[in-house]
């Protein structure tokens, strides 16, 4: 059996969501804060162009340190949107909410991981 690395999960899901924002943008937009300057679309796209460098810079061994710190930094900045989806779907059937707030805990693993493939890539 495989097990994957850690820094190619890390690397993997961000390439992976940068491409989703760029080719599906429309569920991303929904749950941008309403107070962000600008528009809900170039929040969407900057994210998405984000987690793609950040994706890259973990992937290569050469950038992985600074791209795993920048992960951890990323997961941090956009946890407003998942706060923001938790309180917009706070009144949809019990399957939603429990999505939308169990996204909420899953940033602190995700930090740690990104954490940790910057500690290991020293």
């Amino acid at each position: 059996m495989i097990v994957p690395r850690p820094p190619a999960v890390l690397a993997g899901g961000l390439l992976t969501m940068g491409v989703l924002h760029g080719v599906a943008p429309a569920p991303f937009d929904t749950i941008v804060p309403p107070w962000l300057p600008g528009s809900a679309r170039f929040w969407t796209y900057a994210s998405g162009v984000a987690e793609l460098a950040v994706g890259a810079a973990v992937a290569a061994p050469r950038t992985r340190r600074a791209g795993a710190l920048a992960a951890a930094a990323l997961f941090v900045a956009v946890f407003p949107a998942n706060v923001q989806m938790a309180w917009d779907w706070r009144r949809r059937p019990w399957p939603w909410r429990a999505v939308a707030f169990g996204r909420l805990p899953l940033q602190a693993p995700m930090i740690a991981h990104a954490l940790r493939v910057h500690r290991e890539a020293g």
